[in-house]
């Protein structure tokens, strides 16, 4: 187990590399001026010189590439260009609620999705199926913003149950908490618990009819030991993979999901920072969001060793 854990963590590290180069070049080569911006319209050519220079702007891409990996070796991600403020303290300062919805929308969609797919496996072609896959079919079509405003005015403002939008911590208690997540969890788990359910249906249905399966039943065990106790955990190797690639949608649903409801997190900042033309402060997201993306699927990739033995080798 340690050397198969060695292994996938150091092939991760040559994607981290490329993620790294990517994201300089794609936006060192796309067109505007950070020096534009921060100085203004009404700028004289010397201002604008001034301020790339400053920046280190001015000087070959090969040197500010050369400078920027050394920063990121020292865990610098740098100083955004509009707040003046050291990139980790902004990220530091939105990680919470942006992390605090997306562990909320992961339990949701599991628990929702889950069952809704064994249930419409369990009940193959029939109305129960047909309406899981129907909502499977909704969840993917309508966008989340279009979920999030459903449900903001159904539960928010003619019911009355949830604030409009806004975020509370964690620290002022589990009630005030859910009390502003709750709404927003769903609307990103609406595309999840579609794609799990999905999944989980598709990899039942290949265990169902599977000698073991059959066993058990002749048994005698009940139908829920059936389902859950032997065909899911042998259905689980496809369904913890969508779940880990799936992690990609809730991160690009959470931009949209946290600007619709007003959540002060890494979406709201990410939009701001793309907006402004923020270098050091996209670097840092997309960076943060890949190294994310990198340690679900290394979750993941451990969790099949755990459920299929025979992985490891």
């Amino acid at each position: 187990m340690p050397g198969y854990l060695l292994r996938r963590i150091l092939a991760a590290i040559p994607v981290m590399v490329v993620v790294a180069v990517f994201v300089f070049l794609l936006l060192r080569l796309t067109p505007g001026d950070p020096a534009a911006v921060l100085a203004g319209d009404m700028a004289t050519p010397e201002q604008l010189a001034r301020i790339r220079a400053s920046l280190g702007l001015d000087k070959p891409v090969i040197v500010q590439f050369v400078s920027w990996i050394g920063q990121l070796l020292r865990g610098d991600l740098g100083t955004s260009l509009i707040s003046q403020t050291p990139v980790t303290t902004l990220i530091a300062q939105r990680i919470e609620p942006t992390i605090s919805l997306a562990l909320l929308t992961l339990l949701l969609s599991i628990l929702i999705a889950v069952p809704l797919g064994v249930l419409a496996a369990w009940r193959h072609g029939g109305i129960t199926d047909k309406a899981v896959m129907s909502f499977s079919v909704l969840g993917f079509s309508v966008p989340v913003f279009v979920i999030g405003y459903i449900l903001i005015q159904i539960f928010a403002i003619d019911l009355k149950w949830f604030p409009v939008q806004g975020f509370r911590s964690i620290s002022d208690g589990i009630g005030p908490f859910l009390q502003r997540a709750t709404l927003p969890s769903l609307a990103l788990a609406s595309i999840y618990v579609a794609l799990i359910a999905r999944m989980t249906r598709a990899s039942m249905l290949e265990v169902l009819g599977e000698d073991y399966v059959r066993t058990a039943r002749a048994k005698g065990l009940r139908e829920t030991a059936v389902l859950f106790r032997h065909a899911l955990r042998n259905a689980a190797v496809p369904i913890m993979t969508v779940i880990g690639t799936g992690f990609a949608l809730l991160i690009s649903g959470v931009v949209v999901t946290e600007s619709v409801f007003n959540v002060p997190g890494i979406g709201r900042l990410t939009v701001d920072a793309i907006l402004a033309r923020d270098y050091p402060v996209i670097q840092g997201l997309i960076l943060l969001t890949s190294a994310l993306y990198v340690l679900i699927n290394l979750v993941i990739d451990l969790s099949y060793s755990l459920l299929d033995p025979r992985i490891r080798y």
